[in-house]
């Protein structure tokens, strides 16, 4: 824990447990049999590369987009239209990139991500939200999405991995659903 400037205590990433967290995840998913992929925008591919630390993830990741720009997304397969009338910050499109990624890949698991760490998004500035995230996991047929606040962290890394971390989590649940 660290504290914040009016002296209250915040919680901070804890690296080397995310990493434990992913390793635990992957191997779910390997002896399971579920492949996965992702599209991610604030966490810059932090979640795919999670998954690869563990040997023997090329039995279950797909493949996974990096999609930090609008542009990105929309070459990837989520519609201008979702962005345009819901933001690029939405539970709307995070589940059009869990599903655009998922269908590119054939995967089992569609994870899509997006949101504002550390600063305000100069080229979306109307929808930029300090601290808030988003994304939608779908497993199968199951769509869970989910709109977080996230505490401020030391660095870029911490802000990725923490992100990654509640989405690990929630990946946990629904395969132990």
């Amino acid at each position: 824990m660290r504290e914040n400037f009016i002296g209250i205590p915040v919680p901070v990433c804890n690296e080397k447990q995310v990493r434990e967290n992913y390793k635990r995840l992957t191997e779910k998913l390997i002896e399971k049999g579920l492949t996965i992929t992702t599209m991610e925008s604030a966490t810059g591919g932090q979640i795919a590369s999670l998954i690869t630390d563990t040997e023997g993830a090329s039995a279950v990741l797909r493949g996974a987009f990096v999609t930090y720009s609008n542009e990105a997304k929309v070459i990837q397969g989520v519609p201008l239209e979702t962005i345009l009338k819901y933001s690029v910050y939405s539970e709307e499109t995070t589940k059009s990139m869990a599903m655009a990624c998922k269908a590119t890949y054939g995967a089992d698991i569609g994870v899509g991500v997006t949101g504002t760490l550390g600063n305000i998004d100069p080229e979306n500035k109307s929808s930029s939200k300090l601290g808030q995230v988003f994304f939608t996991i779908i497993l199968k047929d199951e769509i869970k999405s989910f709109c977080r606040e996230i505490p401020a962290q030391p660095t870029r890394l911490l802000y990725k991995l923490f992100v990654a971390d509640m989405v690990c989590m929630e990946l946990e649940k629904m395969l132990d659903d």
